[in-house]
């Protein structure tokens, strides 16, 4: 009785094997498919619907990770927790909208406006990454790292292609924009990939300068007042008030 348990055992390993196998080089046919659900029976057919769904399921969950780890977020925020007591919102938006995340599908702008340290950053990266949760292609960069990669790509002569690979996401983040100044040349590269997302893609930015202010950062008042109008037209502005978290928070005292 054992030795016949083992062989039907390594029988069954057997099989399981060449089945594995094959699943390697085939893809589903559904002519094939659908020959076999006529002929399944219903247990035949709760397994394959099983089978199906932790498949579907299994997918889903690398797709996830896989924009997680492309977007590039600094840091793991969520917005569990997240204080919303220092936000003051349009009058006919506010979070719901913000969190359904029905400004991505519109194509519409965020200019997250604050001062330094109350939650800007925070929300921004715990957006997109809500939104990579929901299948939706991100890329978070801060404006100086932003400007360092399109550099790079220029001196190496694939702009084009860093474009393209940037312009693939359906949300850019650009975050600490206006903390450093950008000289003619990153302004230029700054501003092609803006005008590259206008009404094709969502762009979130977190700034501690006003629209006034923007023309000092980029060099260029014509750039900056184009620049201005691509993100008024379509864009909500979000401003932050309240004390910097780090420092109420620091560890160092005065």
């Amino acid at each position: 009785m054992i030795p016949e348990t083992r062989r039907r055992r390594a029988s069954t390993t057997e099989k399981s094997e060449r089945i594995l196998k094959m699943s390697r080089s085939l893809t589903l046919t559904r002519s094939v498919l659908a020959g076999t659900l006529a002929e399944a029976t219903p247990n035949q057919l709760d397994f394959i619907e099983r089978w199906f769904t932790a498949e579907l399921d299994s997918r889903e969950r690398s797709k996830r990770l896989r924009l997680l780890k492309q977007a590039g977020f600094p840091a793991d925020k969520t917005l569990d927790g997240y204080d919303w007591t220092n936000l003051k919102m349009p009058a006919d938006w506010g979070r719901a909208q913000l969190e359904n995340l029905e400004f991505i599908d519109r194509h519409e702008d965020l200019v997250l406006y604050g001062p330094v340290g109350v939650g800007k950053s925070h929300l921004a990266i715990a957006i997109g990454r809500l939104a990579c949760e929901r299948g939706v292609p991100v890329r978070f960069f801060t404006a100086t790292g932003l400007l360092m990669r399109l550099r790079r790509a220029q001196q190496e002569n694939r702009l084009d292609r860093e474009l393209a690979s940037i312009g693939k996401a359906r949300l850019l983040i650009i975050d600490e924009f206006g903390y450093l100044p950008i000289d003619e040349e990153g302004s230029r590269l700054l501003f092609q990939i803006i005008s590259d997302s206008y009404e094709t893609r969502s762009i979130i930015y977190t700034t501690n300068i006003e629209f006034s202010g923007w023309g000092r950062v980029l060099g260029d008042k014509n750039m900056a007042a184009a620049l201005i109008d691509r993100t008024v037209h379509h864009g909500r502005l979000i401003r932050f008030e309240g004390r910097s978290y780090r420092s109420e928070h620091a560890l160092m005292t005065k």
